[in-house]
């Protein structure tokens, strides 16, 4: 059985930029260049009888895309993508703020 941690690495090899910017779209004479933000984790493990098993996953955000239309490059925001990761992310931190408070306070 071949080691499962490098066959992970050697897939994984890949991701880095070309899962964070993804290939260049030409529409109606303007070029898009879509951006991500994200993430991938992979684990693997054996036994002594040689009885072994892997995984992972990853996720994405899309965060906007890099417009250029003649000589102007530009970024835009993906404002939808930020509003769904911005407000549990708010919303857990100021629980998390309110508790601290109020524990520093007893």
């Amino acid at each position: 059985m071949p080691n499962i941690a490098l066959e992970l690495g050697k897939q994984s090899a890949s991701f880095g930029v070309k899962s964070a910017y993804g290939e260049q779209e030409d529409v109606d004479g303007v070029r898009l260049v879509p951006v991500a933000l994200t993430w991938s984790g992979f684990g693997g493990g054996s036994d002594e009888a040689g009885n072994g098993g892997g995984g992972g996953g990853g996720y994405a955000v899309p965060l906007g895309a890099y417009i250029r239309r003649g000589d102007d490059l530009r970024f835009e925001p993906n404002v939808v993508a930020f509003l769904a990761v911005a407000i549990p992310f708010v919303w857990v931190a100021g629980r998390a703020l309110s508790r601290v408070i109020r524990a520093l306070k007893k």
